[in-house]
């Protein structure tokens, strides 16, 4: 009797983990539990520049970016990219990666991403994320 009880108490916490993780999924900026058969057609790019304390901007070449960020679809930033797990899953990387950036090069100044993307299809939208100065 107690392995039956004890049986069903695991399977039921663990059905409720799964729904609590899919109802998560709709509102967060990463959504790994919470597949969609027909994924976005979003795609991103980004201008990245290190903003220096007079104000002169220099931008950041891709190889020079791509050699301290790898991995999560964020090599290459100024081509144009499918956002894979949606854009604003991808973003969400993007911002973070861009602090790292920030923290790991070990020069002077804010790094900047002047991110254009495409949500759907639709117009393109535009965001700017800043490392901490």
């Amino acid at each position: 009797m107690n392995r039956r009880v004890g049986r069903r108490v695991l399977v039921g916490g663990v059905l409720a983990a799964q729904a609590a993780l899919l109802v998560r999924g709709t509102w967060s900026d990463h959504t790994e539990f919470a597949w969609r058969m027909f994924p976005e057609a979003s795609e991103w790019r980004a201008d990245i520049v290190r903003v220096g304390a007079n104000g002169t901007r220099t931008p950041i070449d891709d190889a020079a970016w791509s050699r301290l960020v790898r991995g999560r679809g964020l090599s290459n930033p100024s081509v144009r990219h499918h956002a894979d797990a949606g854009v604003d899953n991808q973003l969400a990387f993007l911002r973070s990666a861009v602090r790292w950036y920030a923290h790991h090069d070990r020069r002077a100044g804010v790094i900047e991403a002047d991110v254009t993307y495409w949500r759907n299809v639709r117009g393109a939208r535009h965001v700017v994320f800043r490392s901490d100065g």
